[in-house]
């Protein structure tokens, strides 16, 4: 599979999609190894803060310095007052071998367009492999300004798709459940398919109210419900409680201070981080060598401190591994040119436990994760995909519960909130995907 894509990017620009679980991070982090292992020049963006930091890059707009711009005639004049700053942008295109924007679902026509004027001007002569789910979160959309040379909004409509002429690749195996029928259930709520054969399996995945315990993981489609979950638990320890701020370091003075904080926010660790021993942790990233994947849950069994300060974190995973964890250091950076190759050059660091509370999350803060465990509270569903997104986050069917405790109509509201666009339906059945063979 790998190769398979490889020998594609040798030509050819790629669009890499798929369900949730069957495999497009790590495909895509394979991809930027074996560029970078034979001295190639790759740069990493996201189309967000989170999925910037989830690939190790920056945020599209930071490096392609977009600033607040929508269309082309703002970027126009934003870009009279940075000129200095795109001649750097060019320089670091010019040497590129390859650009790999992730959650591509999320970027709009109208920035998929603005990008592709920043690589027609640098004369980038690289490839582009884009990764992502249309089904999944759609770009945030703004009211279109009077200015604007755009009327559509996914990436895919823009006249820049197809000028990039993208070869197809759909991953299509899943790699986080082994239920063929939950995974079946799953491939329908992503397209959209709500027949008596899906409801009735969503609803038989209900129960009317749920028990706070150790077990499981509640995801809510707002902070506040999962902030209280998780301090009502916390209480319930009779253990000291202890707190761990995390270390922010600006070790570049030209770095803008709110771009920083920025950054902090978007991080999935949180700068102030309570916990006891006895508490139920989640890893919010993945570090293999260390023992732990994001997603992957345990229990606090001893806390060490130097000095004061908490040094290490001994925490037992569910699976009975013991890791010693220290604090992981989070890096902010840019790319810059170094001779023929490119550096990441780090503007500020943010040193925290790689871990959170584990009994309840956002759905937007889990995206990425396996769970074990597993109850969605369905009354705040406010964006198409974000369902999919939840329920796909279980490993099993027979670990997930639904609750959903508002007085409409269950059947209605799951109708309204499993709405794919039409748009995305279409351009799936009309698009050409290359079979790859999968493991």
């Amino acid at each position: 599979m790998l190769e398979e894509v490889l020998n594609l990017l040798k030509n050819d620009n790629v669009f890499l999609t798929g369900g949730a679980g069957v495999g497009k991070s790590y495909l895509t982090q394979n991809i930027i190894k074996e560029y970078k292992n034979n001295g190639k020049n790759v740069i990493t963006l996201g189309s967000t803060g989170i999925s910037a930091i989830n690939i190790g890059g920056v945020s599209i707009h930071s490096f392609f310095k977009f600033g607040i711009c929508s269309d082309f005639n703002e970027l126009n004049a934003y870009d009279r007052r940075q000129k200095e700053s795109l001649k750097k942008v060019y320089e670091i295109l010019k040497i590129a071998d390859l650009i790999v924007i992730d959650e591509i679902s999320m970027v709009s026509a109208s920035l998929l367009e603005m990008i592709r004027l920043r690589l027609m001007v640098s004369k980038f002569k690289g490839k582009l492999l884009v990764v992502g789910d249309f089904y999944q979160l759609p770009p945030i959309k703004k009211d279109e300004s009077k200015n604007a040379l755009f009327s559509f909004k996914y990436a895919f409509d823009a006249h820049a798709w197809s000028d990039f002429k993208f070869k197809n690749v759909e991953l299509r195996v899943s790699k986080r459940t082994n239920d063929l029928e939950f995974y079946e259930i799953l491939k329908q709520i992503r397209i959209g398919n709500t027949d008596k054969s899906v409801i009735s399996y969503i609803n038989n995945l209900r129960v009317n109210d749920y028990l706070l315990d150790e077990n499981t993981t509640i995801l809510f489609g707002r902070n506040d419900d999962a902030n209280r979950i998780n301090q009502t638990m916390l209480d319930r320890l009779e253990t000291p409680l202890e707190t761990s701020l995390a270390q922010i370091s600006v070790l570049d003075e030209s770095v803008n201070e709110d771009a920083v904080l920025k950054w902090v926010n978007q991080l999935n660790a949180p700068a102030k981080l309570d916990f006891k021993i006895g508490a139920k942790v989640i890893f919010v990233q993945n570090y293999p060598l260390m023992g732990y994947h994001n997603g992957e849950r345990g229990r606090v069994i001893q806390i060490d401190k130097f000095a004061g300060d908490i040094e290490r974190v001994i925490i037992q995973k569910d699976n009975g591994v013991v890791l010693d964890v220290k604090k992981q250091l989070f890096s902010y950076t840019k790319f810059q040119v170094n001779g023929d190759e490119l550096d990441q050059s780090v503007l500020a660091t943010f040193s925290q436990f790689p871990f959170k509370l584990a009994y309840a999350l956002t759905i937007h803060k889990s995206q990425g994760m396996s769970i074990n465990g597993l109850i969605c509270q369905l009354n705040h569903i406010f964006a198409n995909g974000q369902l999919y997104v939840a329920l796909s986050r279980a490993t099993s069917p027979e670990n997930l519960r639904l609750i959903y405790s508002k007085n409409s109509d269950f059947e209605g509201y799951l109708r309204r909130v499993i709405k794919i666009d039409d748009d995305v339906r279409k351009f799936y059945e009309q698009t050409q995907f290359i079979n790859v063979k999968e493991f």
